[in-house]
């Protein structure tokens, strides 16, 4: 298809292309030309800074603090009761069970301590909440009181009257921020200090459209604000009441990459709201938005002004947000489409209100640098020199000051001259009513209000905002009513604090690229809907638009392919992206033969050595990031967006397991295990594809890859920028072909050491049995497989955010992720109102091209896959079951995005690998019986939780048993280093790729030792299961001494017991802080594994086995001659151990039940027999551990990944800044 229609567009003019050359300037640089641009003399600094320390006198002397300001110096965001009541109010007002408020209201005040704020405030009001609070928290926390059961009561009477007095309290909070639940009652409220001389700008409030629905339903409430505002506007539009308009809530698709829908939807409601406007006499502004909106707000607001039925209308704003580098910019754009339109406009110019997010997106992304100032003085540099910019453009532009600091004020008023009438301040209803009224009075200066109007329910986004700008300890709100602090270090001049910086981009914040150092550099990105990072990046991936591309073996020798070529097709359209020569068996034996002689000869390489290679293989693969993409698009069907992830997170897997490889030669070297067979899925062929390969390289494997057969093409790519990097030809080669001809015949070979596999369970299965019938019994495998990932919403979660998730997890990459959401509980009480929501986000979604930078949902991999998720949709249809089922294209592998209603998890058969998402609701009190039922499924990959209720985080995270926990947050995604990846159960073996152990298991931790089968009588699987049934580890792995007891019990068991014990006692298992973007916690933990068989054979091997099992806080059933009498002073201790004296006959294994780990030592006929018939169960797969000091395999490792901006903001971010 290779459509280009919708794709970004080039810089219209010079000032529109500045703008985005500006995008990623040097923070330094820019606020030294700002500094320049002022040219303000150091006296005339000396009288604004002098001027604006009398101001913040006056209003500490002459007024008392509005209620918001007392209550912000009480309880800032540097106290835990501050942040408490930040995420109380954020929820709770929109929570609609009795159940729930009660749990959210416990969880957000009964741990604080209020106590600490009785009487503190100069406010009466917030002494009063302090009271109500305290008690509330004495009611729902003390447990000091003396019998349970009357606790109980207390509680059970006091919840009402909690509730309500909470939510009370709540709305009180939005009142001092919000003017009116309607435009009606706002503009009533605001009678009496219009008639003082105030004017207003009301804002509609209510998140960004996520629907057609939603983006009429806000056009329409703007509609009749202007038409209510028209009523008591007056002839001069500067003396009227005006509107801001938030071009989010206009489209639902409201990006640059969504051409359509600026050009059809937003630039018509926009034109037609201000044509409204203009009529009545209102201002018009339109709001500003995230930084990576700027250009496509820019061509809304060029195309509106240019509109011939506004002219001679002086009342179409624009917002500008000061912390962008490109205000400046932006402001000289204004100003000469003013100049070349012939239009006087209105610009107000603000600080900016989504500085957090910026920063956190931008280290997401890994964008070379910030679009916006790391240091909040360096912002106020920027806000004086835009000021000063507009002062001087007043012929065309009638400046708007939003500020609540003084110093700014006084900044203004110093630059503006005698000509008081001609620009006007602005400040937050609520916000700075005491500074205001003096500049007001004082200097004959206009004020307007900027007022939020809606209902509770759509406060919560813009509280939270305006709570956490004006919380921290910096915020000019927050330190103006701290008497502690003299008015002349906050009236101190940004431009001699910003310039005695050192450096003077803020060191605190990392920069993107180095997220992750000192230990590798972070892998580069591009932000997709920002013209400035796209652009070239489309730009370079269309020379690659038509390439025809050759997959072949990569081999030891230079002999040309023996395999017939193949048309390779794409799965968008069937047209040919290239042709495939598929390995045959004589180049499968071939590459056999030469792999021993890489291997030898790699694993003589030095580690550093091995790393750099690596490491260059990352930075060519970022240097031809472009042809990846195109490939991933044409070959897989994958879009730009996941196509930049791909080559990012295969250039972080080798980058991390370089560092990795260095890090564990310092700590402890060993070997490499020998020859490797890598085999990666077609999902993500590069990526998966890399990171095995990658691994085993570092280690000093040799490598045979057999990538998907649906995507060699890239493989083949990927091969050669190997070569060129410097991997040796027989260390690494490449063999592209079906299963049976080259999977086959490299899993079954005996010199294979070890294979590390992503798929299907059931093709890990005949892995797991060809490795048992042919290689030796120490053979790796390391197995990632599917699962059906769940996700529950309960009703404290903000809908907007959960569905923005739910959307991403299920519907992005097709679906076709092994991460990707299957099964979404959400709790009964807000079951209508999230799937209407979905429904609503669903019908915006494009399907259709990958190559177009508008499509959403790209075709699946194949026909056979298409045919097999058509026919299980259409069977749910038939069962009445499905809700909604998005069109297609007619050619293409394409599958319409689904959401079928069941009952549970229960109802689904098997993972259904695309864009299919079931639905079920939950009663609050059964979410507890939700868990256990995804738990009971017996996967464990992903699951994703939405709350705003941390102990049930907790709980939960504690409950469910899978690899990968993502709170407030989509599940897809996992970052390298930062998010190891990986299930448990049915879903794969472990070790988690890209985590801290996974490097190890391509290491050889000790040499194999030599043992004969144990001797004795035979032990039968009903025993067995019997034993372990009687063993119950809970208490045990609790235990924090379990070491200690170890080492008591065991002391003199032998040499190889001493040493089990020791390695176990010297393994760090976390819990793990794992480095990322700010706004995120990444936290590791290793968990026992469950129940261990340990077989010995020796006796002592055997205590060994069991002794690190035990360590890890496993239940151990210890089976070897004389085992009963040996591990007696270990259950003594209160150990979870059992012993058997005799021997497990290897058929045994394959019927018995109740663990979930075998350990044999060393490698011989019985070890292999034990794997072979381990290899024959059903269900997960049951490794054999061979190696007899190996501490880390007795464990699984459990991730949680939560977004602690989840609640409105970045709160330690915001706090770090000062």
């Amino acid at each position: 298809m290779n459509d280009s229609t919708s794709t970004i567009r080039p810089a219209t003019c010079d000032t529109r292309a500045a703008i985005r050359a500006q995008y990623e300037a040097d923070e330094a640089e820019v606020v030294r030309q700002l500094a320049d641009r002022l040219a303000l003399s150091p006296d005339r600094r000396q009288a604004v800074t002098a001027e604006a320390a009398r101001l913040i006198q006056r209003v500490r002397d002459d007024t008392d603090p509005t209620t918001m300001e007392a209550f912000l110096d009480e309880y800032g965001l540097s106290t835990d009761e501050g942040v408490g009541l930040m995420c109380l109010a954020e929820a709770l007002l929109r929570v609609p069970d009795a159940e729930t408020i009660d749990d959210l209201i416990e969880d957000k005040i009964a741990p604080s301590d209020w106590s600490a704020h009785l009487g503190q405030s100069f406010s009466p009001l917030v002494n009063a909440s302090t009271w109500a609070l305290m008690l509330t928290g004495r009611i729902l926390g003390d447990p000091s009181r003396p019998a349970a059961g009357a606790r109980r009561l207390i509680k059970r009477l006091g919840e009402p009257v909690v509730r309500t007095a909470v939510a009370q309290a709540m709305k009180i909070m939005g009142q001092q921020f919000v003017l009116g639940q309607t435009i009606e009652e706002g503009i009533q409220r605001a009678d009496k200090l219009r008639a003082k001389g105030y004017t207003y700008s009301y804002d509609m409030l209510g998140e960004g459209a996520r629907s057609d629905a939603d983006a009429q339903g806000y056009f329409d409430s703007y509609a009749h604000a202007i038409r209510e505002i028209a009523k008591i506007a007056k002839g001069d539009v500067r003396e009227n009441s005006g509107i801001s308009v938030k071009l989010s809530a206009l489209s639902p698709r409201y990006l640059s990459t969504h051409r359509g829908s600026i050009e059809q939807q937003v630039i018509p409601r926009c034109l037609e709201l201000a044509q409204m406007a203009a009529k009545a006499k209102v201002g018009f502004n339109i709001d500003a938005e995230e930084q990576d909106r700027l250009d496509v707000s820019l061509d809304v607001v060029d195309a509106v002004l240019a509109d011939e039925s506004l002219a001679g209308w002086d009342g179409f704003g624009v917002v500008v947000q000061a912390y962008g580098k490109r205000a400046p910019l932006v402001l000289e754009h204004l100003y000469a489409l003013a100049k070349r339109l012939d239009r006087r406009i209105m610009v107000r110019l603000v600080k900016g209100a989504y500085w957090d997010t910026e920063i956190k997106l931008s280290q997401e992304l890994g964008a070379a640098s910030f679009p916006v100032f790391t240091r909040k003085v360096n912002t106020d540099v920027s806000y004086m020199s835009c000021a000063k910019m507009l002062l001087e453009m007043r012929d065309r532009i009638y400046p708007q000051f939003a500020t609540h600091n003084a110093h700014t004020c006084a900044a203004v008023l110093e630059m503006a001259g005698s000509a008081r009438d001609s620009f006007e301040f602005q400040r937050l209803h609520g916000m700075g009513e005491s500074l205001h009224e003096i500049v007001r009075t004082q200097a004959g200066t206009r004020c307007r209000i900027y007022a939020p109007c809606g209902p509770h329910k759509d406060l919560l986004a813009y509280l939270v905002r305006r709570l956490l700008e004006n919380g921290a300890n910096s915020s000019f709100v927050n330190q103006i009513v701290n008497e502690e602090i003299a008015p002349e270090a906050i009236a101190a001049d940004p431009v001699d604090r910003a310039l005695a910086n050192d450096p003077i981009q803020n060191p605190g914040i990392c920069l993107p690229r180095d997220l992750f150092k000192p230990g590798r550099e972070n892998s580069r990105g591009c932000r997709i809907e920002e013209p400035a990072t796209a652009l070239p990046l489309i730009e370079a991936r269309n020379r690659f638009a038509d390439t025809q591309w050759t997959a072949r073996p990569v081999l030891a020798g230079d002999a040309p392919p023996q395999g017939p070529a193949k048309d390779v097709t794409s799965p968008a359209d069937g047209s040919v992206v290239g042709r495939v020569h598929e390995a045959t068996a004589d180049e499968v034996a071939r590459a056999l033969d030469a792999a021993q002689a890489g291997f030898e000869a790699w694993s003589q390489v030095p580690v550093a050595t091995r790393a750099a290679t690596l490491r260059r293989i990352a930075d060519l693969y970022e240097a031809n990031m472009a042809e990846f993409c195109a490939i991933a698009t044409r070959e897989a069907g994958k879009i730009l967006v996941d196509g930049v992830a791909e080559v990012r997170e295969a250039v972080d897997f080798l980058r991390y397991y370089a560092s990795e490889a260095e890090r564990l030669d310092a700590e402890d070297p060993a070997d490499a295990r020998g020859i490797f067979v890598c085999i990666s899925p077609w999902n993500f062929p590069l990526a998966i594809f890399t990171g095995q390969i990658a691994a085993a390289l570092a280690a000093g494997n040799a490598v045979l890859a057999k990538p998907a057969e649906q995507t060699a093409i890239i493989a083949t790519r990927a091969a050669e920028l190997f070569r060129e990097a410097g991997v040796p030809a027989a260390a690494f080669q490449l063999l592209p072909g079906d299963g049976p001809t080259v999977g086959g015949p490299l899993t079954a070979d005996p010199r294979i050491a070890g294979v590390c596999f992503t798929g299907s369970t059931e093709t890990a299965q005949r892995i797991h049995q060809a490795l048992a019938a042919h290689a030796p019994a120490s053979a790796v495998l390391i197995a990632e497989t599917g699962g059906l990932n769940a996700m529950i919403v309960d009703s404290t979660a903000l809908p907007e955010q959960a569905v923005d998730d739910i959307v991403a997890a299920s519907f992005q990459s097709a679906g076709q992720r092994c991460s990707a959401l299957r099964m979404l509980y959400v709790q009964e009480d807000t079951r209508d109102r999230v799937v209407d929501m979905l429904k609503g986000a669903m019908d915006t979604l494009v399907t259709g091209d990958p190559w177009s930078i508008a499509t959403d949902v790209a075709p699946v991999i194949d026909a056979e896959a298409q045919a097999d998720i058509t026919a299980y949709v259409d069977a749910q249809e038939r069962k009445g079951r499905l809700l909604k089922r998005l069109a297609t294209p007619a050619r293409g592998h394409f599958v319409g995005a689904a959401l079928i209603q069941v009952d549970g998890i229960q109802d689904l058969e098997r993972e259904v690998f695309g864009p299919v998402l079931h639905i079920a609701s939950f009663k609050a009190k059964d979410i507890d019986k939700v868990v256990d039922a995804i738990n009971d499924r017996g996967f464990g990959l992903t699951f994703g939780l939405h709350t705003r209720i941390d102990d049930r985080v907790q709980r939960i995270v504690e409950r469910i048993r899978v690899g990968n926990v993502y709170v407030n947050r989509n599940q897809i995604g996992a970052i390298v280093g930062s998010q190891p990846f990986g299930g448990e159960g049915l879903s794969g073996t472990g070790p988690k790729a890209g985590g801290p152990n996974y490097l190890n298991r391509f290491r050889r931790t000790e040499e194999a030792s030599v043992h004969t089968a144990p001797e004795g009588d035979a032990v039968a699987a009903a025993r067995v299961e019997a034993a372990f049934a009687a063993l119950d580890a809970t208490a045990w792995s609790a235990r924090g001494d379990r070491i200690q007891v170890l080492r008591r019990a065991l002391d003199g068991k032998g040499t190889s017991v001493r040493r089990a014990v020791n390695a176990a006692a010297s393994f760090d298992s976390g819990p793990f802080r794992l480095p990322g973007p700010t706004g995120e916690s990444n936290r590791m933990t290793m968990v026992p594994k469950g129940a261990v068989l340990c077989l010995g054979p020796e006796i002592e091997t055997a205590l060994a086995q069991a002794a690190q099992a035990l360590a890890a806080g496993c239940a151990a059933l210890v089976v070897a001659p004389g085992a009963a009498t040996a591990v007696a002073p270990l259950a003594k201790a209160g150990a979870p151990v059992a012993g058997i004296d005799g021997a497990v006959p290897a058929a045994e294994l394959t019927k018995a039940r109740g663990f979930v780990a075998v350990a044999a030592a060393g490698d011989s006929a019985w070890t292999r027999a034990l794997r072979q018939a381990l290899a024959g169960r059903e269900g997960r797969i049951v490794l054999l551990e061979t190696e007899l000091i190996c501490p880390d395999r007795y464990y699984i490792e459990r991730h949680v990944c939560i977004d602690t901006t989840a609640a409105g903001g970045n709160t330690s971010l915001l706090a770090a800044e000062a």
